[in-house]
């Protein structure tokens, strides 16, 4: 089967598809625009977790995060109110062998959830990635403190 003719299971894959589609017509060009709008969705989310949640320490927000994902896809590696690490073996937007870049684009949903949900001091670092052919993903949120 062609894989424009594939159906998303989820409104995740279909914007994953949408995306990617966006990416191979435009390429390098479209990144910012997915970064941006990625980035609005996720500050978005971040405003409606923080309503829903006791506190805006990491460990908390981190805690309801990941409840929207697969365990059999998702682990966490550690959980502190100072640093959330976790590795997938799949990506929830079927990003897999396409690029690094597009990756990063993308996640920033997740690095404005959690830079609106806990702090503007939240950095993101994106280890490994399934989408730059890695065998699993490695992300790291820190909790970046004033010195």
């Amino acid at each position: 089967m062609d894989k424009r003719e594939e159906l998303p299971k989820n409104p995740i894959e279909a914007q994953g598809m949408l995306i990617k589609a966006f990416y191979e017509r435009f390429g390098q060009e479209a990144l910012p625009i997915i970064k941006e709008i990625c980035g609005k969705q996720g500050k978005a989310l971040g405003l409606k977790i923080r309503k829903k949640v006791p506190d805006n320490r990491l460990s908390t927000v981190a805690e309801a995060f990941s409840k929207s994902y697969d365990p059999k896809d998702v682990k966490v590696v550690e959980l502190s109110d100072e640093k959330f690490r976790i590795q997938g073996t799949k990506c929830p937007f079927g990003l897999e062998n396409t690029s690094r870049e597009l990756c990063e684009a993308v996640m920033e949903i997740d690095h404005e959830y959690f830079k609106t949900a806990v702090s503007e001091n939240i950095k993101l670092k994106i280890e490994k990635t399934v989408a730059a052919g890695d065998g699993h993903c490695d992300t790291t949120y820190k909790v970046k403190t004033e010195i």
